[in-house]
């Protein structure tokens, strides 16, 4: 197991919750001789830290192990910004559903002992990566770990485009969108619209229609090497817009041709020993407990 000696420190903006856990996060790791580098806007919401500050990218090149406090949606952001880097993310849920920041604030500092002793299992995520072209012409580009999504923005007009995987014409369509969630985005944006919910180590993506106007539309899964080309209608009225992550949004407009395939670098995620995916399902989603005998 890697030796984490200096540990990057992230928080989510705008919580008091978030600031209470990050202060015991830096008192716990200062305490036990690790250097800790806060992100430069996090550092803004710890006056006197006195800690080094850095971007997140320079993190990612300075860091063994970079600890997010927040929600899935800081995660998001972290992953995106520091993939490229390959260094360990570890997140301390300070957010609603929390299925990628699975420690719990109440019991930080035991489990974060174990974790920086060496207790702890890695999952690898894989990204991916979206292109816009118009006219032939790159146009805007974005990175997700959960999904890429082509939505109508603020219209309430349906989209019409044309589905291609690996060169081959699938479907015309016309919905609200199309959402093309990885394995980790799944249990997100995707599952709230009718998606399979897809184990993290599968190799595959999923595409899933928003509110399409046929009721033969269903959800696809394809392998995760596919690459996907969306060409919105020359004849549509709206201006979609393509989010990745529903962090960034790209505007669009009709002929645009939009590009996903998975990303070359994928995330590491640091998980307790004790993790489970269907445990977190179960928790997260409400599913019921084992009713038979023991």
């Amino acid at each position: 197991m890697e030796q984490f000696r200096n540990i990057g420190v992230i928080g989510r903006m705008g919580s008091v919750k978030v600031v209470e856990t990050l202060r015991q996060l830096k008192q716990y790791l200062v305490a036990n001789n690790y250097q800790v580098i806060l992100e430069e806007d996090t550092a803004s919401i710890l006056p006197g830290h006195g800690q080094q500050v850095a971007s997140k990218r320079l993190l990612g090149e300075i860091c063994d192990l970079v600890i997010v406090v927040g929600g899935d949606g800081s995660i998001l952001g972290a992953a995106r910004e520091l993939a490229k880097s390959k260094i360990p993310l570890l997140g301390v849920n300070r957010g609603r559903l929390g299925f990628l920041t699975d420690i719990s604030p109440s019991d930080l500092e035991e489990r974060l002992s174990k974790v920086l002793k060496g207790e702890y299992i890695v999952e690898h995520r894989f990204l991916l990566d979206g292109h816009v072209e118009r006219n032939g012409k790159p146009l805007g580009f974005g990175t997700a770990l959960n999904d890429v999504v082509l939505h109508p923005g603020k219209s309430t007009r349906m989209i019409a485009f044309d589905l291609f995987i690996d060169g081959h014409f699938v479907y015309s369509q016309r919905s609200d969108g199309l959402i093309v969630a990885t394995p980790t985005g799944s249990t997100a944006y995707s599952l709230s619209a009718g998606g399979p919910i897809m184990h993290p180590k599968l190799d595959a993506i999923v595409l899933v229609p928003m509110f399409p106007h046929t009721l033969s539309s269903r959800p696809i899964v394809v392998d995760g090497r596919s690459e996907i080309k969306l060409v919105i209608g020359e004849t549509n009225e709206a201006y979609p817009q393509v989010s990745f992550d529903g962090q960034m949004n790209i505007a669009c407009a009709p002929g645009d041709i939009i590009r996903i395939s998975k990303k070359p670098f994928k995330i590491r995620l640091i998980h307790p020993t004790d993790h489970n995916f269907y445990a977190t399902c179960r928790d997260k989603l409400g599913w019921a407990s084992n009713t038979t005998a023991s």
